[in-house]
């Protein structure tokens, strides 16, 4: 085969494998299905499903536009999107809602008084750049949801930017094919996002 016969081929391939990505993206899109390739959450496909927004629900949400999320944009923690500020969405737990009292502190989260596991705040990410200190002992107003991961130690969330406005949740999802991840280790590469939501 000619060197230009193979690179026609080659061509062909990325042509046609970039459009059958693309369908699929619109397919996923029009169904609402997210994929989360991040540790916040178990790994997989998830699905947009009309669900109150509670506690202990995964939610889709944007982050709002602050410094704060320009910068985690910035080191990677957050990919491109459509939200406002041209972030993408995230990808949390609700782990505490209006009335609820929350205490984050060095050595992790309390929610009425029970320790979060996985939820001490890390001092530094992959890169060595120090992450944000959000402290706070207060009790939720309505408007207000603590989002966090409850499976992983290196998620850019809650313990870092602090509680986020109801209005910014887009979707109650629930998991269609999860699997599980033996990342234990937070790097710089694989920070928060749309679904990259990882320090």
């Amino acid at each position: 085969m000619t060197p230009r016969r193979l690179l026609r081929r080659l061509a062909l391939g990325a042509a046609s494998a970039a459009a059958v990505l693309g369908i699929l993206a619109a397919v996923a899109h029009q169904a609402s299905v997210v994929i989360n390739t991040t540790p916040s959450l178990p790994l997989g496909l998830y699905r947009a499903i009309d669900s109150p927004v509670a506690r202990g629900a995964y939610v889709k949400f944007c982050p709002p536009p602050s410094a704060l999320f320009d910068e985690a944009a910035r080191r990677g923690y957050l990919h491109a999107g459509f939200c406002p500020g041209g972030y993408g969405p995230l990808l949390k737990r609700v782990l505490a809602v209006s009335g609820d009292r929350v205490q984050v502190a060095g050595d992790g989260v309390r929610i009425d008084g029970r320790f979060v596991p996985l939820s001490a705040p890390m001092w530094a990410d992959g890169g060595g750049r120090t992450l944000p200190r959000y402290v706070q002992d207060r009790v939720l107003n309505p408007s207000e949801l603590m989002l966090m991961s409850d499976v992983s130690s290196v998620s850019f969330d809650a313990r870092y930017f602090g509680p986020v406005d109801r209005a910014q949740v887009q979707a109650v999802i629930e998991p269609l094919l999860t699997w599980s991840s033996s990342k234990t280790a937070m790097t710089a590469t694989a920070l928060p996002s749309s679904s990259t939501e990882s320090p």
